[in-house]
């Protein structure tokens, strides 16, 4: 459990014990992920792409991550991509979401970004109701088929 006193700071998982350090969060998220060994792993290969992990600290303890890249493409122009939002369950309802979404865009926005995306699940809609009070509006419906099925 928590200390809500303790404040929360923000700041980039950049060592591999503060990736693993995020794994109980992204666990909530990204459940197909089975430890923090796991997690260093992909988050390495994803970085080799510009993928970013901005956790949320109170003192030493991860209670939210966001996962994000700047790509470019001819829908958007160069934006930042948000792959991964989470607070941990007894976390939430306390505006970190919210300040992490803030700190993401605005990492965005010093990098010449002309917008954030995200993509979530059509069942998610606490989500969804989240990502619209924080000013984002859905505007796609994204397709995808898997290749290779094994």
């Amino acid at each position: 459990m928590s200390d809500f006193a303790a404040p929360i700071a923000l700041r980039h998982a950049e060592s591999n014990s503060d990736v693993a350090a995020c794994f109980p969060a992204m666990a909530q998220l990204r459940p197909h992920i089975a430890n923090a060994t796991e997690l260093v792993g992909w988050v390495g290969r994803q970085r080799e792409e510009g993928y970013r992990l901005l956790a949320a600290w109170r003192g030493e303890v991860v209670v939210a991550a966001a996962g994000y890249r700047f790509v470019e493409n001819l829908i958007h122009g160069r934006f930042v991509y948000l792959d991964d939002l989470v607070t941990l369950e007894s976390e939430r309802s306390h505006g970190i979401g919210a300040q992490l979404i803030e700190a993401v865009a605005s990492e965005g926005d010093k990098s010449g970004c002309a917008r954030l995306v995200l993509d979530t699940a059509l069942a998610n809609v606490l989500a969804h109701r989240f990502y619209y009070r924080q000013g984002l509006l859905a505007q796609a419906l994204r397709f995808s088929k898997p290749l290779n099925p094994q």
